[in-house]
């Protein structure tokens, strides 16, 4: 089926539309400018997030019963302070620590290259973000989606096939008729393993220092594309 017949565009959030670490090491950095902490923030910020999945494989195997991601994140958040030598917070600072995901912020061609995007296709996340933290996200970056899916919904992350398949449901439109847009190979991989067609978005800069502008080693994604910008031009819109 050609690209002309899709009617909905699904996006990974973290790292594809929002810029998790350099918000996270920003965010850090406020907390303890003033407490004489010496924190690598940027080593943080890898740590927190090299810690989200395993935490989901911890759920997905039954070890731990369903949490969404602000809880995951906050298990890992509890096992890092220390180990960063970071103490002495009060409980409202910590829990305003984890809610930085909240308000990560966008990649500089995402607002424009959703809004381009939306004139032309349903847009929406699936993100195994939950949904106040997507919403939350989206208001502080004034992300314009037309609506907001998560895998909280279905009670599966990603990349559990019915996550992909049942957000197209929800959406009113077969695998076919709908494009995953994420830089991330494995995401792009198991939602084509569901019949949806698949979009590469390069994020050179995700962890910080440029990564270059090869192209993915799987080829078999049916677009890829420097920015949002450069795929709305791609998908004619």
């Amino acid at each position: 089926m050609a690209l002309n017949a899709i009617r909905a565009l699904l996006f990974d959030v973290f790292g594809t539309v929002v810029d998790w670490r350099a918000s996270l090491v920003r965010e850090g950095r406020a907390l303890t400018a003033n407490r004489g902490l010496e924190v690598d923030w940027a080593k943080f910020a890898d740590a927190w997030r090299a810690g989200y999945r395993p935490a989901m494989e911890r759920v997905r195997r039954g070890e731990l019963a369903w949490m969404n991601i602000d809880q995951l994140h906050r298990l890992i958040l509890d096992e890092l302070l220390p180990r960063f030598g970071i103490h002495g917070l009060a409980e409202a600072e910590i829990d305003a620590l984890n809610r930085a995901w909240h308000r990560l912020r966008p990649w500089p061609d995402a607002v424009r290259g959703l809004k381009r995007l939306k004139s032309k296709f349903i847009i929406a996340t699936l993100s195994n973000g939950n949904i106040s933290l997507l919403t939350e996200m989206a208001k502080h970056a004034g992300l314009p989606w037309d609506c907001i899916l998560s895998a909280e919904l279905f009670k599966r992350y990603k990349p559990d096939p019915q996550t992909y398949l049942s957000a197209c449901a929800l959406l009113g439109a077969r695998p076919e008729e709908t494009l995953m847009v994420a830089a991330h190979e494995d995401d792009l991989a198991a939602a084509r393993a569901q019949g949806l067609r698949t979009a590469f978005v390069r994020r050179p800069r995700e962890f910080g220092h440029p990564s270059g502008y090869s192209l993915p080693h799987d080829k078999g994604f049916d677009v890829v594309a420097d920015d949002f910008n450069h795929l709305a031009e791609q998908l004619g819109a």
